[in-house]
């Protein structure tokens, strides 16, 4: 072994010692207490955070229970399953329920493949920088103007322009570029999400653009696409003000095809119409624990599907 040789030899069986001294050092030593100063700190600053959790819950407990608590009881099988007719004074919701299924499998319909197809053209295909921060920070606008003025719009473009009138299609389509931002951005971000070496495995085995977006990227991106769906039906069964405009508020049961292009009110303007207009609270807070109920349906469907998905993937 030349001297160069045993030189290096050394050095590397020093370097190897090294650590395992350092670590027996730091075994040997104690953890150092903090300073007074720093427990009162860290202890002020737990409980903010604590107290910061409490503030944001009570609300939401408090809501959510008094709705349920003024709600539930006024729930009645007549209620749900009867239309409302002025001249005997009956009181039901059925057309309303009937128009809210219309209206979210119509915006869904529209708004899905809608935002999910820009989310990954902007995301996959788009090659200007530029133009593509110009979508985003459009559709960072369009998803924070107030919902009025989608009604506004909707009611001059859909109703009087395109002459749907008054009418379920009206309003979905309305709602459609109302919740169309938000699937795109959650879509992308998603699609951002996934790992590039993914992508360049499978073009690795000679698969093409689209046959790696819908067999790698796309089941990757199963849980945006769900978080999307389900902020757009929370959206759709909360709005009011610009259905008021488009859908407007009849209380008929009308078939699938026949209710798209008639008017109709959805729960959430019903309950408008029965706590503003007609004074009908118990029947207003009965809509509202429907509303919750329903929201907590789609939420817990949604979930399943996306468990499902990933199930049937990891396979």
């Amino acid at each position: 072994m030349t001297s160069f040789e045993k030189t290096a030899t050394n050095t590397v069986r020093k370097t190897l010692r090294a650590p395992a001294k350092n670590v027996g050092a730091r075994a040997d030593t104690k953890p150092q207490r903090l300073s007074v100063r720093r427990q009162v700190y860290h202890g002020v600053m737990r409980t903010i955070m604590i107290c910061s959790v409490i503030i944001c819950c009570i609300p939401v407990i408090f809501v959510t229970g008094y709705v349920m608590i003024r709600g539930i009881p006024n729930i009645t099988w007549n209620l749900l399953s009867t239309s409302p007719t002025y001249l005997s004074g009956n009181i039901g919701i059925l057309p309303d329920i009937l128009n809210t299924l219309y209206i979210i499998l119509a915006t869904l319909l529209f708004v899905l493949p809608l935002g999910v197809g820009a989310a990954i053209y902007l995301n996959e295909y788009a090659t200007n920088y530029r133009v593509v921060k110009v979508i985003e920070y459009a559709a960072e606008i369009l998803s924070g103007i107030p919902s009025i003025i989608y009604g506004m719009v909707g009611m001059l473009f859909f109703c009087q322009f395109c002459g749907l009138q008054t009418s379920i299609l009206a309003g979905a389509l309305t709602l459609v570029i109302m919740n169309l931002p938000t699937v795109m951005r959650t879509t992308q971000e998603s699609l951002k999400a996934v790992p590039q070496s993914y992508r360049e495995g499978a073009f690795g085995l000679g698969a093409g653009k689209w046959r790696v977006i819908h067999t790698v990227v796309l089941p990757e991106c199963v849980d945006g696409i769900i978080t999307g769906c389900i902020l757009s039906v929370g959206r759709i069964l909360g709005e009011s003000a610009a259905l008021l405009f488009t859908a407007g508020f009849a209380h008929v049961v009308n078939g699938v095809i026949d209710g798209m292009f008639r008017s109709g009110a959805t729960l959430s303007v019903a309950l408008y119409v029965y706590a503003k207009e007609r004074g009908e609270f118990d029947v207003a807070f009965a809509i509202g624990a429907i509303l919750m109920i329903l929201t907590l349906i789609v939420n817990f469907a949604a979930q399943a599907v996306g468990r499902m998905v990933q199930r049937r993937k990891n396979r």
